[in-house]
Parts: structure tokens; C-alpha cells; sequence
């Protein structure tokens, strides 16, 4: 091969090369999401359940909070940093810290989990936690779309905590503490913003629930809800 030909070959596939990263890079750009997936407001209290995450296709960065408050005093307040990946279409394993502001005492916890699309399209996010002097926990939700329309949708979903030992200064007891459910119907105005309305109910279990009536507080509630769902 002559000099002014090898030449020529290697500028063309250095081009390609070039082109290939500039394209595969582009096929995978950082991307970010902030989503609101409840703000709402019951007879009893108001609760603000928000996520973000940053990052490409198979890793993320996750910042997950939720926030109850009643009368305007802050009852129940977490926040969860995670990193995400993904290791099947649909899910991903996530690792991380979870910090437990409100109730007193605040605690820290070790996080690893799993969330994804089930068959049926069920959404699953389940996840172990590690905390100090050895406690443990575990939590699942699991909710669903049922589409009237497409713009009018039907969401049921549940949430189930379970802890391996008791602690009185937080009222949780050991075993399976507390199931929620809650039925949500609302209407996307547009994808990004959704009004909704629904019921919830909360049920307090086990050691969790003595807990509770020793310390004259209901094991059990229902709760008409209003809210809106966004994201960014």
C-alpha cells in the first residue's frame, strides 16, 4: 500500500471512529427527572411524596423523600440517596443511605433494593435496610395504571414495612409494622401534570399496634385524599 493511500485510509477511519463515539455518546446523553408523585392533602394531614434522579440509561444517581406533616407540625420525614443500576430491561438494583429526620430520634440506615416494571405492568419498588445496633428493615409498594381513558386513570397501590426488632422511641414494633393502601383517580391535563382524588387507609400491626394504643394513638385510619401527581 503506497504512503498517499495509507494515509487517506487512516484519516477516513479516524473520521469514523470519531463519528461512532460522537454517536454512541449521543445515544446515551445525561438526562435528569424531578417527579412529584404525591402533594395532597387529607381532613387529617398533608403528605409530600417527590423523587429525582441524574444520570444515562444504565446508571443513575436517586434522591428519593417523603414527608408527612399534621396540624403543621412535621410527623414522619425521609430521605433516601441512592445510586441506581441498571441490571435487566426494566429494573434496576439501587444501594445507598436512608436518613430517618422525623420521628425522634433521627436514625441512619444502609439501603439496598430493587425497583422495576413487573409482568403486567405492576411497578415494584422492595428494599432492605441496615441500620445502627444492628436493626434492620424492609419495605415493598407496589402499585398500578388501570387506564379508563388516556387520559383518565385508575392507580391502586400498597406499601407494607416490616422491622426485626422493636424500638419504642420510634413506636415500631418488630415483624410487620404497618400496611397502606390507597386508590387514586386522576386526570392528566396534560402527561406532566395530573389533579387526582382518592382514599387511603393505614393499618397499624403487631408490636407496632400496642405500641400505639399504649401510647393512646389509633392502630387504623381512612382518609378521603386530594393531590396533584407532576414531573419535570
Amino acid at each position: 500500500m503506497n504512503k498517499k493511500l495509507l494515509f487517506t485510509h487512516i484519516i477516513f477511519s479516524s473520521a469514523l471512529c470519531s463519528s461512532y463515539t460522537y454517536s454512541h455518546e449521543q445515544d446515551d446523553p445525561l438526562l435528569a427527572s424531578i417527579k412529584v408523585d404525591k402533594l395532597e392533602n387529607s381532613s387529617e394531614a398533608t403528605h409530600l411524596d417527590m423523587n429525582a434522579w441524574l444520570g444515562k440509561d444504565i446508571n443513575k444517581l436517586w434522591l428519593k423523600t417523603d414527608i408527612t406533616q399534621h396540624e403543621g407540625k412535621t410527623e414522619h420525614a425521609e430521605v433516601q440517596a441512592l445510586f441506581s443500576h441498571a441490571f435487566a430491561p426494566y429494573w434496576d438494583v439501587q444501594t445507598g443511605i436512608r436518613r430517618d429526620i422525623r420521628p425522634s430520634p433521627s436514625q441512619t440506615w444502609g439501603v439496598i433494593g430493587v425497583q422495576g416494571l413487573a409482568p403486567y405492568f405492576f411497578e415494584i419498588d422492595a428494599a432492605i435496610f441496615i441500620g445502627e445496633a444492628g436493626r434492620t428493615a424492609a419495605r415493598i409498594s407496589a402499585d398500578y395504571d388501570l387506564l379508563f381513558t388516556q387520559r383518565l386513570i385508575l392507580a391502586p397501590e400498597i406499601e407494607i414495612n416490616a422491622y426485626g426488632q422493636n424500638d419504642m422511641a420510634t413506636g415500631t414494633g418488630s415483624g410487620v409494622s404497618n400496611i397502606s393502601t390507597g386508590l387514586r383517580l386522576r386526570y392528566e391535563i396534560r402527561r406532566e401534570f395530573a389533579p387526582y382524588i382518592g382514599l387511603s387507609w393505614n393499618k397499624k400491626l403487631g408490636n407496632t399496634a400496642d405500641f400505639a394504643k399504649t401510647g393512646n394513638e389509633a392502630t387504623s385510619n381512612t382518609e378521603w385524599i386530594i393531590g396533584i401527581r407532576a414531573w419535570f
